[in-house]
């Protein structure tokens, strides 16, 4: 069922090794010299918007595409299902009870397309 890793297949190792320094290095970098850098007042302001940059750089593409194309129309439950979250959260202002809204909201539309 499971396959052995083959120790003598060097290029795995070097590329694990490689790939585990590169993680580290970029990781360990602000808090080993961290101190000593000041970051301009203007990075630090547009790097408040990266989680949100990143969070709707996997979001999007899952609430618009299918499996190899676009699916704008109202027939995708979870475009549906993203734009009833959002208009939620708009109004109560509180994400976790957004996430349960337009899980909810998913749950219902794909359970109503089952059934149909």
């Amino acid at each position: 069922m499971f396959e052995a890793i083959e120790l003598g297949n060097i290029d795995v190792w070097a590329v694990i090794v490689v790939l585990a320094l590169a993680t580290a290095a970029t990781r360990s970098t602000f808090w080993l010299v961290g101190h000593h850098i000041t970051i301009p007042k203007r990075v630090n302001e547009m790097l408040r918007f990266a989680p949100a940059c990143a969070l709707a750089a996997i979001i999007a593409p899952d609430l618009l595409m299918d499996s190899t194309q676009m699916q704008l129309d109202l027939l995708n439950p979870k475009l549906l299902s993203g734009i009833a979250a959002t208009i939620f959260y708009l109004i109560r202002r509180n994400m976790l009870h957004t996430i349960v809204f337009g899980m909810l909201v998913f749950t219902g539309l794909r359970l109503l397309h089952v059934f149909q």
